[in-house]
């Protein structure tokens, strides 16, 4: 069996250095929000757990939205 590879930190000095992960977007019914393809909408349910997703109404449509939300934004 092979053993997996081992994590390799990165010199204090090196211009290569792991980039901070930013904290996962949470969002709160209520909230407003912009989406790159859906427009203006309003966050009308947020589910919990292991298949969390967001539910927003949009005006003409309902979306459930999955993580990661890169393409919504709160306003």
């Amino acid at each position: 069996m092979r053993k997996p590879p081992a994590v390799r930190r990165p010199l204090p000095t090196s211009p290569f250095k792991a980039r901070p992960t930013a904290p996962p977007k949470r969002f709160a019914m209520g909230d407003r929000v912009t989406h790159d393809k859906y427009g203006l909408g309003r966050v009308i349910d947020v589910e919990d757990g292991p298949d969390a997703a967001v539910l927003v109404d949009f005006g003409s449509r309902q979306e459930r939205i999955i993580p990661p939300y890169a393409s919504m934004h709160a306003l």
